[in-house]
């Protein structure tokens, strides 16, 4: 049994895998398995993943048949695992030195702690700059972390104990974002969640699948619907349910403005629907005040009105130059 098990799920992530694998292998913590899964990559990720397995027997590969997407390759991912803690890392993505051992040494040190936190830094051509946590702790209760992860007001890159994985694995009702649902999952159920001085260098870059402009970048949508419904499940509260639904008008009006930017990413028929579909079951009673006043976002009773005021919205941003 390994202390702890990376997931690396990996598609078309030549250009930035191997700096991806030499953090890992590089780690001060040597007790780790390092599962990597290729999904069904068209570049030459499939032979850097079998070299690295060839050579450092803490890695395994697991190779995919087809495109699933993240989720579902990670999900491959913890059914092998045997780590007595799991986290994962982007293909593109990096660890500092003593990342794992930092995080697994509070794991070790706190029993009541089912997910530690990595200290998050964005790193792209100008530099490396950190996120910024819209909260000065360094320790949290499950719910508290739950709350504040419903609009990232701290981040999602974490290690957790096994249990906590097998038990929520990742949400795959969408190709793109819905592992987000199973970060807060996590949180919810960890008892305490806690800060490690460990550093995840996330690469910020054109290629990336989030930062795409695609028809996927819609499924934002689906995956937030998801989570809503796992709210209501948990039998959270009203003052909860604000908190993620007030995150859902947010982005819907905002992946709108996307799409009329960028037609081209999907039939307008389509796209309708589905905004119309998020429209309809957010509970819009439950929006502040101060989001319902504010033109772009006003919850008119109808939808085309909705939607009207966007189209106008965006207009005269693209016209002020925003």
């Amino acid at each position: 049994m390994s202390k702890v098990t990376v997931l690396v799920a990996a598609y078309n992530a030549q250009d930035y895998l191997e700096e991806c694998l030499d953090s890992l292998s590089a780690q001060t913590l040597r007790d780790i398995q390092i599962v990597c899964i290729d999904d069904a990559s068209t570049d030459s990720t499939p032979e850097i993943l079998r070299r690295y397995a060839a050579s450092d027997g803490r890695f395994r590969l697991l190779e995919c048949q087809r495109n699933s997407g993240q989720a579902v390759a990670r999900n491959l991912g913890i059914g092998v695992a045997d780590g007595e803690y799991i986290t994962m890392l982007d293909a593109d993505d990096m660890l500092s030195a003593d990342a794992l051992e930092r995080a697994a040494s509070v794991l070790d040190a706190n029993p009541d702690t089912g997910s530690v936190l990595f200290r998050l830094v964005y790193s792209d051509e100008n530099g490396n700059s950190p996120y910024k946590m819209r909260s000065d702790k360094d320790e949290w209760s499950g719910q508290e972390a739950f709350e504040l992860s419903l609009d990232w007001s701290i981040h999602g890159l974490y290690v957790s104990r096994t249990e906590l994985f097998r038990k929520w694995p990742y949400d795959t009702s969408c190709r793109l974002y819905s592992d987000d649902n199973t970060t807060r999952m996590h949180y919810l159920k960890s008892g305490t969640v806690r800060m490690c001085d460990g550093i995840y260098y996330y690469r910020q870059h054109g290629g990336s699948m989030t930062n795409s402009i695609s028809a996927l970048r819609l499924d934002l949508l689906e995956a937030n619907t998801s989570m809503a419904r796992q709210l209501r499940s948990e039998g959270q509260d009203r003052r909860v349910l604000s908190i993620f639904e007030k995150e859902r008008w947010v982005n819907l009006t905002g992946i709108c403005g996307i799409w009329l930017r960028n037609r081209e990413i999907q039939e307008r028929e389509k796209a309708m629907e589905r905004f119309c579909s998020v429209w309809k079951d957010i509970d819009r009673s439950l929006l502040p005040s101060s989001l319902k006043c504010k033109f772009g976002y006003i919850p008119f009773h109808f939808f085309r009105l909705y939607f009207l005021q966007i189209e106008i919205y965006f207009l005269l941003r693209r016209w002020l130059g925003k």
